[in-house]
């Protein structure tokens, strides 16, 4: 790598950051997708503020409803905190590399850092990996402050940052179980575990708390959801664990960049295999990430592992990695593996255009098709429910089928209405199952929709209302083979319940969340 352009990113680090940043909010402006499913899911909890939902801790639903309640509800203010958490990253993922490795290899690790495709991605949407990286990467800096720079405050403000981490995502306790296994096999830290640990723990125990309590009100709802993510609940082939396995890694191949990704791999590996060898420092950093990265490796080839699972322990792993390109490995590999990587990013800033020059859009080549269709939708639906109804006020809509269909049209249609979902099947598989029914429109008119045609709808829902009758077709622009239906039902008498009591505790759908 250039030493010109390090020496350049070390004295400019702050001027690049700002930059970046600016960039990236351009390119939330401009670029026309609309929400993700998960981004309108999330946006629709903070509606709802809560200690906890059905499947993550609230820090996801907090920072949405802060900045709509500040900027209105706007895709771009629904996505401007992962740009800002996203840079904040960048800020302590510098900072933490140039502890360990100095300014030539912050520069380095900077570098590898927004060569990732990942970083795009998580300075884009706004899901719960925003949130969870950037604290994350927070509380290994002020870790590293503590353990090794002997910063007694440091404990504390990687404790804040650990909580929050915890707050974003459940996945967020292994910190405080890594740090542990850390320091239990560092003879020389070993006695930091009587005072300093539990101070660093304090916060995360302040932030549980709510979280614990409320799924103690709400029957254990959010780690029912997580252990459906785990094991096999049926038997699988040896071809079925192979395909899962080769997901996995083509998930990991285009996240990270190919070069990239192989070069964490094997100096987590190698790291792994000397461990006794490794100094406290590099221990540190492989504890923190690696180790858990090749956990993930192989669990994917025993069950079905997500995509984004191990994506918060390559941080580190890129900081290993930059201590052995400082030693002399890797030194063309690396070159290399930014090139292509930048290479991959830039292709994801310019897709839009690649798209549209080579005709690929909407086709089974584009990848952007997920952003196009919602906002679509929600147009013709509220078209026909003006024709239906002229004034929509004091009505409700329930969605059919995927949560994604009740959250997006809660979103795009112009006066953001209650939306409710029906599961006929008795499942709890969303936060909407969680919520209440519409049991407070007693009496109102309620829109409803989904790809069932008339013959195939739930009995019960209908005779909820007095009257119910079918009003339209609507073009699915995801699906062009499975309209949608949507239907009015006046006069709403009750609300079928439709959540079994027996099957609330063990109920759990499995989901990609």
């Amino acid at each position: 790598m250039s030493e010109r352009v390090l020496r350049w990113i070390d004295a400019h680090t702050l001027a690049l950051l700002l930059v970046i940043m600016l960039l990236r909010g351009g390119f939330l402006l401009i670029n026309g997708f609309d929400l993700i499913g998960d981004e309108s899911y999330y946006w629709d909890w903070s509606r709802q503020p809560d200690w906890c939902y059905y499947s993550k801790p609230p820090m996801i639903a907090w920072l949405i409803g802060a900045f709509t309640w500040l900027l209105g509800d706007h895709t771009f203010t629904v996505r401007l905190p992962a740009l800002v958490l996203g840079t904040v990253f960048l800020g302590f993922f510098h900072a933490t590399a140039k502890a360990f490795y100095g300014a030539r290899g912050a520069a380095m690790a900077l570098l590898l850092v927004l060569a990732t495709p990942i970083n795009v991605l998580a300075n884009f949407l706004m899901t719960i990996d925003a949130p969870l990286y950037c604290f994350w990467m927070m509380s290994v800096y002020y870790l590293r402050r503590a353990l090794f720079d002997k910063q007694a405050r440091a404990w504390l403000w990687a404790g804040f940052a650990s909580a929050a981490a915890l707050l974003s995502k459940q996945s967020a306790l292994i910190l405080p179980l890594m740090l542990l296994i850390f320091l239990s096999l560092d003879g020389q830290r070993r006695p930091l575990l009587k005072k300093e640990f539990w101070l660093y723990l304090l916060p995360i125990i302040l932030a549980a708390v709510p979280i614990l309590w409320w799924n103690q009100q709400h029957d254990w709802v959010m780690f029912g959801h997580s252990k459906s993510h785990f094991g096999n609940h049926e038997p699988v082939s040896l071809v079925k664990h192979l395909q899962w396995a080769g997901d996995f890694l083509l998930y990991q191949i285009l996240l990270v960049s190919p070069l990239l990704f192989v070069l964490v791999v094997i100096s987590s590996a190698q790291a792994a295999l000397n461990f006794k060898h490794l100094a406290a420092e590099q221990r540190f950093l492989l504890l923190m990430g690696p180790a858990l990265l090749l956990g993930v490796l192989l669990l994917s080839v025993l069950q079905k592992a997500q995509g984004n699972w191990p994506m918060p322990f390559y941080f580190t792993g890129l900081i290993l990695l930059v201590g052995n390109w400082l030693a002399g490995a890797w030194k063309t590999a690396l070159k290399y593996g930014v090139a292509l990587g930048l290479a991959m990013v830039l292709l994801t800033y310019s897709l839009p255009i690649v798209l549209q020059v080579f005709k690929l859009q909407n086709s089974a080549f584009d990848p952007t098709k997920r952003f196009n269709s919602w906002q679509e939708l929600a147009i013709n639906v509220h078209f026909e429910r003006l024709i239906s109804l002229p004034n929509p006020e004091n009505t409700f809509v329930v969605a059919l089928g995927h949560r994604y269909l009740a959250s997006e049209l809660a979103f795009y249609l112009p006066d953001h209405p209650k939306v409710y979902r029906y599961e006929s099947s008795g499942l709890v598989t969303s936060q909407y199952e969680v919520w209440s029914g519409p049991q407070a429109f007693i009496g109102k008119n309620g829109f409803v929709i989904g790809e069932t045609p008339a013959e195939g709808l739930p009995a019960e829902l209908k005779t909820a209302f007095e009257n119910f009758r079918f009003l339209a077709q609507i073009p699915n622009p995801s699906k062009p083979n499975s309209p949608y239906y949507l239907y009015l039902g006046e006069n709403l008498k009750f609300w079928p319940e439709t959540v079994r009591p027996a099957l609330v505790k063990e109920g759990y759908a499995p989901s990609e969340n």
